[in-house]
Parts: structure tokens; sequence; C-alpha cells
């Protein structure tokens, strides 16, 4: 599934980018107790991971699980947080709104035995050929405006 829009991220991808976005889904368990979502190594594209909603699945036990995230701060430095404390009889699930970090990032169960369903989007932002497609919307601009008549003022009634 894609869905391809212009669009401008917050990260500071340029206006003229074109982002795709792909559902996201990952479980964790104690079998399975981490994912690491990478990104390709291709200077034209990046690659974000934004998470959703993390819920309890199936079978999972009366005990406390917890979720962490691993990913790179503002300084290039990796940082591990908490993102979610599961417990199956007082919080099965909860949402992140749009919780948005770049490739890469390490998903993991630090406590408990899941299994925990991790869920979201997979964003990858392009660079378009932006000279190309600004002129061409620029003719498509200047065509349009040509062809419309001028608007002329209503002619008002006098009373005789």
């Amino acid at each position: 599934m894609s869905f391809v829009e212009d669009a401008v991220l917050d990260s500071g991808v340029d206006s003229r980018s074109r982002l795709e976005t792909y559902v996201f889904s990952c479980e964790l368990s104690s079998e399975v107790p981490f994912y690491t979502f990478q990104a390709d190594e291709d200077d034209d594209v990046e690659h974000f991971l934004e998470l959703r909603m993390i819920c309890l699945g199936d079978g999972a036990k009366e005990e406390n699980n917890v979720v962490e995230v691993t990913a790179m701060n503002h300084q290039g430095k990796k940082i591990s947080v908490p993102v979610a404390n599961l417990n199956i009889s007082c919080l099965p699930m909860v949402s992140l709104g749009e919780f948005e970090l770049m490739a890469p990032v390490t998903l993991r169960l630090k406590s408990g035995t899941g299994p925990v369903t991790v869920s979201g989007l997979h964003l990858v932002a392009t660079e378009n050929e932006g000279s190309e497609l600004s002129d061409e919307d620029d003719d498509e601009d200047d065509v349009s405006e040509e062809e419309m008549p001028s608007v002329k003022p209503a002619k008002k009634k006098q009373k005789a």
C-alpha cells in the first residue's frame, strides 16, 4: 500500500519532495525482543518511522511490558527512551500520535514477555526535480489566467 503526495516534512525536507507512505508493523516478544528499522544508503532518499500505536497482543500475561526506542538525537548521539509501559489489566494499548523518528530506529521490549505490536507508518521522502516542476506550474497558471474572462460590475437599475 502506498500513498504519494507532495509534502513538507518538519525534518527539513524540501517542499518539492515526494513522500511515499507505507504501513509499518512489528511484534516484540521474549522470542524476538527487538526490531531495528534501517534505511537504504541512498543520498536522495530519507526514511522516517512514524510510530502511531503500541498494543499488547493475544496471550499477554499480567505483567508490565516496557517498550523502549533507541534513535539519534539532534546531536547525532544514540539515546534510548521508554515510550510505553503496558499492562493487560489497566493499559493494554497506547496511542503515540505521530511520533516521527529518522532511521535507524531500534524498538526493544525492555521488560515483559509480550507479545507487543508496534504499528505506524514508514515514510520515504525523495527529492523531485524542482526546477522542471516549478516551470510547468508557472506555465499552467499563466494559461488559466488568460482564459478567464474579465469580471464586469453589475449595472444598477435607475428609478425613473
